[in-house]
């Protein structure tokens, strides 16, 4: 209980920080740049509830992102739908695609589920890209509402909003860790077999975990299209959402909610610093490098380093 107070005044000083932020700093490339970084957190924490949980390495992040961008320029185009209206409804169609996939997928294990993630992203990129009401393959130009008061531009709402996905996405994987579902999914992330033997729904729990995953990520997506006032298939469907994001929720440790935050928050500050200062092609290489790094000298992540040397002080003491 305690813990649960102390988590939810820290989201809420957290939301009150990014409301404080927006209404103090003029300059607007903080806010591009830290809605980058709030996007990643998202993304992370949402690829950690699958890919770290139920130990399923999903590659189709970018399938994900993309369609939650594609789904909000679809009703922007169609309807002239709000934001909020894009976000729910690409959070809903998220579910209904991980859903999907799922079923089709989640019987497979290993490496013959992660390439099917991405054969998913193939396959939904060829078919937006065909698809000329959307832009096809040249892409589609939006155009931005007025922003909303207290907002001084519509880019600060965005990160704001962003920032509320954050906090949406940590609490729901904070709360599937410490729940019966989290002891369920860590269960058949060691033995799946095992699990299955001892009474553990496995297969509706790996369901759960792609609905859920599903869900976050194509939300995340889905202010996408507003930011960049921009959408086309190349750069939505982009693999290296699917690597980033395995990459951040691998560094920052996948066993605990905390991991991804971290991992994101560190590989997002980096690469947007080499973005103005060398060069975004740099951070390729530089994620490269530092994944490779983690797995050998850390394969826990972050938290498990941190877990490991707090351990080692205990015995010590002892």
């Amino acid at each position: 209980m305690r813990r649960s107070i102390t988590f939810w005044i820290g989201a809420i000083a957290f939301l009150v920080f990014i409301l404080l932020m927006t209404q103090i700093i003029g300059n607007e490339y903080p806010f591009f740049a830290g809605y980058v970084i709030l996007q990643f957190i998202v993304l992370a924490v949402a690829w950690t509830i699958l890919g770290g949980y139920a130990g399923y390495v999903n590659f189709g992040t970018s399938a994900f992102f993309g369609v939650g961008v594609y789904t909000a320029v679809l009703l922007v185009k169609a309807a002239g739908a709000p934001l909020a209206v894009q976000i729910a409804v690409a959070a809903m169609v998220g579910a209904l695609l991980g859903l999907g996939v799922g079923l089709l997928t989640l019987r497979m294990q290993g490496i013959f589920f992660s390439i099917a993630t991405i054969a998913l992203t193939i396959v939904i990129e060829t078919s937006v890209t065909n698809w000329r009401y959307l832009g096809g393959a040249a892409g589609i130009q939006l155009q931005r509402p007025p922003v909303t008061p207290p907002f001084h531009s519509y880019v600060q709402m965005l990160v704001f909003v962003q920032a509320l996905l954050v906090v949406l996405a940590v609490a729901i994987a904070r709360y599937i860790q410490n729940s019966w579902i989290g002891r369920g999914l860590q269960a058949l992330r060691d033995d799946e077999l095992a699990a299955e033997c001892t009474g553990v729904p496995t297969l509706r729990l790996k369901l759960l975990a792609c609905v859920v995953s599903g869900a976050l990520m194509c939300a995340a997506g889905a202010p996408g299209a507003m930011y960049l006032q921009y959408a086309d298939p190349a750069s939505a469907f982009n693999l290296n959402y699917s690597v980033s994001v395995l990459a951040m929720s691998l560094i920052g440790g996948t066993v605990h909610w905390a991991g991804p935050v971290i991992g994101a928050i560190l590989l997002g500050v980096t690469q947007q610093l080499l973005a103005v200062t060398i060069s975004s092609e740099v951070n390729v290489l530089v994620l490269g490098i530092m994944l490779v790094l983690f797995v050998v000298a850390a394969p826990q992540g972050l938290i498990g380093l941190f877990r490991k040397l707090v351990h080692g002080r205990a015995e010590g003491k002892a």
